[in-house]
């Protein structure tokens, strides 16, 4: 099956103080051009579209594959590239998950009008973002190892998930209602009905309009970091509390396990068990694992993103096939907006993974809205998952943080190349309101003083 880029996206931005450069613009002017090919294969028709979305500004562009792309929350761009698609009579899925709609095109024609019956809820461990997928394989009946049951008119679109009929268990019994593996849940003669029309490479867009900018203002205060690179703003009205550099590339360190967490949660079957092999022991600060060991991909999230298992991240990686792992966390770096992100292994260990402190926003505030639950694991108490307790016990955490409340996560970085790093998310009082703010700093030599420095400073001036 072929997947090609989604390329040429230029993503404008607001240049003002309020962290405008993260904010996407509501003026889009795209223009799309659209090559198919039809490829047969064992009687099969296999579709492979290459789609160009180019703004008519020219200041810049940005590549992108296949999967989330945040920018498609933003309801008027939405509209314009899903107009686009029918103008240029594509055949397309779109699947408005605010609505709880879901419409089939042909040719750039609506054939097919469903509703929705259920979805993952948004940050969960099943919430779908917002992005171009494609249909990427079919089957009549789909057993699914997630929740044991059986899935019909089964359509995979991105890693675990799935639009699909209303599921039955092994005896036949239909889940009740309130049942939801986070796949897109149609009636069962609905999802036969698109299941007859879709073919293997059909563009699936997946729109939500669940994270909207507000206008909550600050007062004007600088506090006194002395790091070389830093960033802190709000998560949600992008005001930026201070800044430096936040352009300039540094190496990050053990920040990277997050994008490891991302893929791995988005890209694997997380409870999936594998066996330890000798090349996984690397060097770490905590110990655990050892070669022969069986072990879910699930139980490995958590000494990764609370003790920086470097052993956690090599099994993850290798089990899946590590260069295609770091592949795609390059990919999804690009997909939410991480213009000058690299990675080069999952560690961050060889001191090659760089970012800059807008980036590292960027990517903060991807996990707040649409993987939280990642960010929970970091703190060391996940109050409610889909899963059983975690197999690890006693697990120490390295993130500066984990013993506040209002700590919604991140992760801590220390190399020779990148010195000291932290990302850190808090939810806290501010004038009255409680408030999602996002810390970044690169290349300190003590994180825990000034990112500690920052907390103080900010509870105190509001």
């Amino acid at each position: 099956m072929h997947h090609d880029e989604i390329k040429e996206l230029l993503q404008s931005k607001q240049g003002r103080k309020k962290f405008g450069k993260s904010i996407l613009v509501l003026q889009f002017l795209v223009i799309l051009s659209l090559t198919v090919w039809i490829v047969f294969v064992e009687a099969k028709t296999e579709i492979s579209y290459n789609i160009n979305l180019d703004t008519y500004e020219g200041s810049g562009r940005n590549d992108f594959h296949y999967g989330s792309w945040p920018a498609l929350e933003n309801a008027e761009f939405f509209e314009v590239v899903e107009k686009k698609f029918r103008n240029e009579r594509a055949s397309f899925v779109v699947a408005n998950l605010s609505s709880l709609t879901l419409k089939y095109y042909q040719d750039g024609k609506e054939v097919l009008n469903i509703p929705i019956q259920s979805k993952g809820r948004k940050g969960s461990w099943w919430g779908t973002p917002a992005g171009i997928y494609t249909i990427q394989g079919k089957e009549q009946n789909h057993f699914s190892s997630f929740g044991n049951v059986n899935m019909p008119w089964s359509m995979p679109f991105q890693g675990n998930f799935f639009i699909h009929g209303w599921p039955s268990y092994p005896n036949g019994e239909p889940v009740q209602s309130s049942y939801s593996g986070g796949c897109i849940r149609l009636a069962t003669d609905d999802s036969k009905a698109l299941f007859d029309l879709v073919n293997v490479g059909t563009p699936v867009l997946v729109y939500e309009n669940d994270f909207v900018s507000d206008d909550f203002t600050y007062s004007l205060q600088q506090p006194d970091l002395k790091a070389p690179v830093f960033l802190a703003a709000d998560l949600k009205s992008n005001f930026v509390f201070t800044e430096k550099n936040v352009d300039e590339e540094r190496s990050i360190a053990s920040i990277t396990k997050l994008m490891t967490a991302l893929v791995a949660v988005e890209h694997i079957n997380i409870e999936q068990q594998i066996t330890i092999t000798n090349t996984m022991l690397v060097e770490t600060s905590v110990p655990r694992l050892w070669a022969g060991q069986r072990v879910k991909i699930y139980d490995l999230l958590f000494p990764l993103l609370t003790e920086s298992s470097n052993e956690a991240a090599e099994a993850i990686t290798q089990q899946y096939g590590r260069e295609r792992f770091i592949e795609i966390m390059n990919e999804k770096a690009k997909a939410i907006g991480m213009k000058k992100t690299t990675f080069t292994d999952p560690t961050g260990v060889r001191g090659a993974n760089m970012s800059t402190a807008e980036d590292l926003f960027n990517l903060a505030k991807y996990l707040y809205i649409n993987r939280s639950f990642i960010l929970e694991i970091s703190t060391g108490r996940l109050e409610s998952s889909a899963y059983e307790k975690p197999a690890f016990t006693n697990l120490q955490n390295f993130n500066v943080f984990n013993r506040y409340q209002d700590f919604v996560g991140g992760k801590t970085g220390n190399s020779s190349t990148a010195k000291e790093t932290i990302v850190s998310i808090f939810e806290t009082e501010l004038n009255g309101v409680r408030r999602p703010v996002a810390l970044v700093i690169l290349g300190t030599n003590d994180f825990e003083g000034e990112s500690k420095y920052f907390y103080d400073w900010l509870r105190n001036r509001y």
